[in-house]
């Protein structure tokens, strides 16, 4: 974005985008509606809300502004940092400490006049169904898996059969290093991203218990290591880790306790993976990936196009790869499919290791779930007295509370969905 848009010049940027509208092509919707209908709808009724200001997102608004989206939204609740600034490019280092999002809205409407963008500084959690129901689709430009089961959730949750306007499109964009991906969701009717999970890295969170005790993994150790002994050992230093001697101290102290449990994997880098929690961003990436979540919100918006069925996929760690398919939905997927989801477990196993479990397994990965039966409740994280209340139940056998082919209700405060388990023993 060279230079500022003066309002006079509005028809010669989008010169190249009324082409595509003003006439039908080979591959647009039969609802397409070409000339000033479609473009009075995009420019003037289309309500789009961007999730996350960050080195997708900035992209993301910037390519929305120049694609015709004059009414757009963005929820972020970060503020920036310095080291954002090499990727980020809506921000400057006056910008340093200020919330993302409304730096972000400030700088596209300075540049794109005719556009409007509405921030909101803070967590998507703080808004209800009415503010969601607003909208035309939803962009995610999200780093948090949370967040993006939550948003999931939250619209499949707003469906209503007899109001097809209460479908919201999400378009989700994510990017680690030189891989990508891009997904178009449906809600209710194609894969949601709850029906995905599985493809995803392991999570890196791990309960205390299982790093404490029973460790499986290396990164059992290394979060071992600095969350339970650097505390221990350092009582009154905090755990610096940008400071390569903590560093070195975290991965002699994991090794040490890996090869006590005959763990192999930890390392340098991987102690520094784990307790930093890195995901390298690289802007060419974020390019690639923001402009295909643009690309696939345009087409939804004005069907000149069909839209993405349903994932691409970026690979470009060797080359340039990708590749495009339909992911499909799950039919036991806590949010969209509907069906319980069969867990087979050891007869022995006490309700301590099944929450291990939740929180470890790939498709599921729930942290401080609460476990309940139609008749009983059997562990629940919170308020404190019901903690302290259920708390025996942790020791006890899973086999003693739940019958076999019985129904445990799973539930988590980070995730507006319950899980349904029918859980048979081995």
């Amino acid at each position: 974005m060279n230079g500022h848009l003066a309002a006079g010049d509005w028809d010669d940027r989008y010169h190249h985008i009324d082409q595509i509208l003003n006439n039908p092509g080979p591959r647009t919707d039969p609802s397409f509606m070409a000339g000033d209908e479609v473009k009075d709808f995009l420019r003037n009724k289309c309500k789009v809300l961007v999730i996350g200001a960050g080195g997708l997102g900035c992209e993301i608004l910037a390519n929305l502004a120049l694609s015709g989206f004059k009414d757009i939204h963005v929820i972020d609740m970060d503020t920036i940092d310095i080291s954002n600034l090499n990727r980020q490019f809506l921000f400057r280092p006056k910008d340093v400490g200020k919330p993302k999002a409304l730096v972000a809205a400030e700088f596209i409407m300075n540049r794109v006049p005719g556009v409007k963008v509405t921030p909101y500084y803070g967590k998507i959690q703080d808004k209800d169904d009415a503010y969601y129901m607003q909208f035309t689709l939803v962009v995610c430009g999200l780093d948090s898996v949370e967040a993006r089961r939550w948003i999931n959730a939250t619209l499949v949750n707003l469906v209503d059969p007899d109001l097809p306007e209460s479908l919201k499109p999400l378009i989700d964009g994510g990017t680690e290093g030189f891989k990508g991906q891009a997904r178009v969701i449906l809600p209710t009717v194609s894969s949601c991203y709850e029906c995905s999970l599985e493809m995803l890295n392991k999570p890196t969170a791990f309960p205390i218990c299982t790093i404490a005790n029973t460790p499986r993994l290396p990164e059992h150790c290394i979060e071992w290591a600095s969350v339970l002994e650097w505390p221990r050992v350092h009582t009154d230093k905090k755990l610096d880790t940008d400071d390569p001697e903590h560093i070195g101290w975290l991965f002699s102290v994991a090794s040490a306790r890996a090869k006590e449990f005959n763990i192999e994997g930890v390392t340098w880098s991987l102690t520094q993976g784990v307790v930093k929690n890195i995901i390298p961003a690289i802007a060419s990436t974020n390019a690639i990936i923001a402009a295909s979540c643009c690309n696939e919100a345009f087409k939804i918006a004005t069907s000149s196009a069909a839209f993405l069925n349903n994932y691409f996929m970026l690979i470009g760690t060797e080359g340039v790869y990708s590749y495009t398919f339909e992911h499909e939905k799950r039919k036991d997927c806590p949010v969209c499919g509907g069906e319980s989801l069969d867990l087979k477990i050891n007869k022995e196993w006490t309700v301590d290791r099944l929450i291990e479990l939740l929180v470890e397994k790939q498709d599921i990965q729930i942290k401080k779930p609460s476990l309940s039966t139609p008749t009983k409740q059997i562990y629940f994280q919170a308020p404190p007295q019901l903690e302290e209340a259920t708390r025996p139940n942790l020791e006890k056998k899973v086999s003693e509370l739940v019958d076999e082919g019985g129904e445990v209700t799973v539930t988590a405060s980070s995730l507006p969905f319950n899980l349904s388990l029918r859980i048979s023993y081995i």
